[in-house]
């Protein structure tokens, strides 16, 4: 068996593949994060047994989750939560997850489909961290097409990760409310005690900036400690750790509303350099090829109700919202790209023993495709029709939208 410093130095190498074969071998036609899971199947136990999780791997993995789901959360406006577009974006991850809930339960009485819950979570969600890059190099983030598409990306995260909380959890969804609202508690005085210290006049605030170039780099470890803090308090109150990472990005938001380049170029340096291609690779060596390919009906079927639900979901609301068919189509299969949160659900399920981890291998793999496929079909929409006009709205940028 590989011992852990045998299993980093594969892991290491497959994080310098990925990009690497994305840019040269495949134009980058196919998302990295893709690569990162097939690599990482290929180095796992299923394949070639080159690598195997352990101790210190697992810290990595958690780590790399747990900025993952920071980021994320950082990414999110308060605004995009609470106005117009944002209610709008909530009701239709509820219709989504209610669709969802009810078509896991029929299949469920054909004894096809066990771990309802968790399947149907995993059918509502959607990876705004994974599309985040995709949107911004395609230039569709600042548009209308692309505001509309951070609602539904907002929700389609933090929805999942609620339900996560509460759906999953093993005392029951009251208690698992009175829990969220307490952990939320928690939240909103870590906020509070970091919005003292960065007032103007806080001489705290002034030692961060001095350090903040130097070799301290001390808002890099306030952000590692604002990760670690309120993901030991989520555990300590029996909760997912991605719900504590989550938080935690979107209160370094709330902590600095109007962004911070140097910090976010730092962060993602920390994220995309290292952790991120860790949790990646390490969640393709859980992956077993055997059994996704004994199971190409489930796999199909999977794919096919994450577009039907979520993608289907999110484009009917993009077509009441005023965007064409071209456009809404396109909305709904970028929203239908959900792996991150498919590989946390799993995870979840699987420690629960609610699922087993074959079962699991197949719902990540369906997730894989979703990030190969849906996010290219979305581009080619809006490129071989152009975005639409909508009279009634007009970006900075002079085109207009919904």
């Amino acid at each position: 068996m590989p011992n852990a410093g045998e299993s980093i130095f594969w892991i290491s190498l497959c994080a310098v593949l990925a990009p690497l074969l994305s840019g040269i071998v495949f134009r980058h036609r196919v998302p990295e994060v893709v690569l990162l899971l097939v690599l990482g199947v290929c180095i796992g136990p299923n394949v070639l047994d080159l690598a195997v999780t352990g101790q210190g791997v697992d810290m990595l993995r958690e780590l790399g989750l747990g900025m993952l789901f920071l980021l994320a959360g950082y990414e999110i406006e308060p605004a995009e939560l609470v106005g117009r577009g944002g209610r709008r974006a909530l009701l239709t991850w509820a219709a989504c997850l209610g669709v969802a809930l009810g078509l896991v339960w029929l299949v469920g009485l054909s004894d096809h489909v066990h771990a309802e819950v968790a399947v149907a979570i995993a059918l509502t969600s959607t990876a705004l961290g994974t599309l985040l890059p995709i949107l911004k190099d395609s230039g569709v983030l600042p548009t209308p097409f692309g505001r509309t598409l951070m609602h539904h990306g907002a929700y389609g995260e933090l929805g999942p990760i609620v339900a996560m909380a509460v759906l999953l959890s093993t005392r029951g969804p009251a208690t698992s409310l009175v829990v969220l609202a307490l952990f939320a508690v928690i939240a909103v005085l870590v906020h509070r005690f970091g919005a003292v210290l960065s007032r103007e006049e806080s001489r705290v605030l002034a030692v961060v900036r001095r350090g903040a170039e130097s070799s301290s780099q001390t808002e890099v470890r306030l952000v590692v400690l604002l990760l670690v803090t309120l993901g030991v308090a989520a555990a300590a109150f029996q909760l997912d750790g991605v719900l504590g990472a989550f938080t935690a990005g979107f209160v370094l938001r709330m902590l600095v509303p109007e962004g911070h380049e140097s910090l976010e170029h730092k962060l993602q340096g920390l994220a995309f350099g290292l952790l991120i291609p860790v949790f990646f690779i390490t969640s393709g060596m859980a992956i077993d090829p055997a059994a996704v390919a004994a199971e190409p009906v489930a796999l199909a079927s999977f794919v096919l109700l994450i577009v039907l639900v979520r993608g289907g979901g999110v484009r009917i609301a993009a077509r009441a919202s005023g965007f064409d068919r071209r456009e809404s189509t396109a909305m709904g299969m970028f929203a239908a790209t959900g792996l991150p949160i498919i590989v946390a659900v799993t995870s979840v399920a699987v420690s629960e023993g609610q699922m087993t981890p074959l079962n699991a291998s197949v719902l990540v793999a369906g997730g894989a495709i979703t990030v190969l496929v849906c996010p290219l079909v979305g581009q080619r929409l809006l490129s071989g029709g152009g975005l639409g006009r909508h009279p009634d709205r007009v970006s900075p940028d002079g085109w207009s939208g919904s």
